[in-house]
């Protein structure tokens, strides 16, 4: 037995157009349907029909969780500065943490993560290897103080997030829950209806040995990744990899200086000496934890700082100003070249090969070098991949023309490591009687997330269109009339909520047929029933919300067909 919900008594209130700050679908749709509603920049109320929906979704991630043995707890939201201090990452969070201090002046801050809390759980929990391998898991509002909260519950401050955690003795054993949970993952995902990417990432201030994103493709997604067409390769463009060879250098002159007054970009370089931009090499200086450092790269490519940071991390990267240029004459602002510079690390993406060629600042004021060679005129102290990744750029696995899409990220798993372990010291007694360290992975999925990219994935023109495992609903009726109609769509209804069907019955006085249909296609349930002009003969037409398929049925075939459905 089902609770039918009635729509005369329940709390939504649909919206006829979008609302003003919307930019992408689900926010428009998910407010328009009554599903959500704003309280704040990047906070937002979950309605009756949203909370299903979510709690459909949190149903799905809490089966799979412990289906592979992951055992639920829930920790707390706020948390004392002290365990994020022992990490270090109350400053590498930075600005992005909610701060607060008690009445006694005591520091603390909403839980962005909680890797610090669960392994201190852990370490009072657990003293031998007998009581390892354990999964913990929790499924919670977390907190960041985003600074340009967008996109609806898809980039909010406030969110929903299953986190797990796996804790090993072994790296085998490590590796072993990784793929539990990739494979966990792969499941949840399926049964969402959601499309989804598995792409190679980079842990970044995460830190550990491998990393993997579940990504959603969508326009609305933030985050960019490349899809090889003749192979399975997929990555975000931060994990993406360039294999460069080295080239012959001694067909190449020495270093000739030329006069290029007022050429200061590579554009104005590349006009004036007439040569394409890829001849010359771009040297951006930028800040690792306040020192100065080169980054050199073609110059017909851009350098992506956030890839950049994430390679540095946990260091702090920012660009160079003006002030940084003053007592420093070895810098020439806008010439700077890679040769004769001092006390300055050189990075270089792998494009700048040992042996190859380049027009660049020769550092002197209007002046330029031609015949630049890597490892003859100068050296690159560490290769990382630190250019913008462009399609057609060539697959790190077959060599084919990379696609790029834009996906939102739903999922994210990482081989930590030992990195919060040793932070607070977590070691269990091992078989031999002596202290081992323990080793632990980290798990997310973005429960909320999963609705916005859910309703950006399925909707139509006519609106919300979800999936039936997390619909709010299985079956919208609709009583299309009045008396006649009310009264057979709550027979009907309660006749299914009996069997087991989920039912969401528009019952309401005074409210047209048409306005109650546009209400059924804006909410998004998979099937829709109408009692309408038929319904004095006990026939109904029962409609498929995606496919738009339509035929009529007999009360005793309608219960039928969507109780086996059901």
């Amino acid at each position: 037995m089902v609770q039918v919900q009635r729509m005369s008594r329940l709390m939504i209130k649909t919206l006829r157009d979008d609302p003003a700050d919307a930019e992408t679908l689900n926010h428009k749709l998910l407010v328009r349907a009554g599903y959500v509603r704003r309280t704040a920049a990047g906070i937002w109320t979950w309605l009756p029909l949203g909370k299903k929906v979510l709690e459909n979704i949190t149903r799905v991630v809490r089966e799979e969780m412990d289906a592979i043995g992951g055992q639920e707890v829930l920790l707390p939201a706020l948390l004392p500065k002290e365990s994020y201090d022992a990490s270090g990452r109350y400053d590498e969070y930075g600005d992005l943490l909610f701060k607060l201090k008690d009445r006694k002046g005591a520091e603390y801050l909403l839980g962005p993560t909680h890797e610090e809390i669960f392994t201190q759980v852990v370490k009072d929990q657990i003293t031998s290897y007998k009581d390892l391998p354990v999964i913990l898991y929790q499924i919670q509002t977390k907190y960041r103080d985003e600074a340009r909260p967008r996109a609806g519950v898809l980039r909010g401050r406030e969110f929903q997030m299953k986190d797990s955690y796996s804790f090993d003795t072994t790296d085998e054993g490590l590796i072993e829950a990784y793929q539990l949970h990739r494979a966990a993952y792969i499941r949840i995902f399926e049964r969402l209806g959601l499309d989804h990417r598995i792409v190679s990432a980079v842990s970044g201030a995460m830190g550990g040995s491998a990393s993997e994103e579940f990504l959603a493709p969508a326009p609305a997604g933030e985050d960019t990744f490349v899809d090889c067409p003749a192979c399975d390769y997929a990555a975000n463009t931060e994990a993406v990899t360039f294999k460069a060879t080295p080239a012959d250098g001694s067909a190449h002159g020495p270093v000739e200086e030329l006069d290029t007054p007022d050429t200061p970009t590579i554009e104005t370089l590349a006009a004036h000496l007439g040569i394409p931009a890829s001849a010359t090499l771009k040297n951006l200086l930028v800040k690792v934890d306040g020192e100065i450092v080169a980054v050199g790269v073609p110059g017909d490519r851009e350098v992506d700082l956030g890839k950049l940071g994430e390679h540095l991390a946990p260091a702090v990267v920012e660009l160079v100003t003006a002030e940084d240029f003053e007592g420093r004459p070895d810098l020439v602002r806008g010439y700077v070249g890679p040769q004769g510079l001092e006390k300055v690390r050189y990075i270089a993406d792998p494009r700048i090969a040992p042996g190859t060629a380049w027009v660049t600042g020769a550092n002197k004021p209007d002046t330029h070098a031609r015949n630049v060679v890597c490892g003859r005129d100068f050296e690159v102290d560490d290769y990382l991949d630190v250019v913008v990744v462009e399609a057609g750029d060539p697959c790190p696995k077959c060599g084919t023309g990379l696609k790029l899409d834009r996906a939102i990220e739903i999922g994210h798993i990482f081989q930590l490591g030992r990195k919060f372990a040793d932070a607070f010291q977590l070691d269990v007694l091992g078989q031999n009687g002596k202290p081992v360290r323990v080793t632990m992975g980290s798990y997310g999925i973005g429960v909320s997330r999963a609705v916005a990219a859910l309703a950006e994935q399925t909707a139509d023109e006519q609106g919300l269109c979800w999936p039936r495992e997390i619909a709010p609903a299985d079956v919208h009726l609709v009583a299309a009339g009045k008396a006649l109609q009310t009264e057979l769509a709550l027979d009907v209804a309660e006749k299914l909520g009996a069997a087991g069907v989920r039912v969401l019955v528009d019952d309401r006085a005074g409210v047209s047929p048409g306005v109650k249909f546009t209400d059924a296609e804006l909410i998004g349930v998979p099937k829709i029933l109408v009692a309408g002009r038929r319904s004095a003969e006990g026939v109904l037409e029962l409609k498929d919300r995606r496919t738009g398929e339509r035929e009529e049925l007999t009360v005793d075939e309608a219960i039928a067909r969507l109780t086996v459905q059901g």
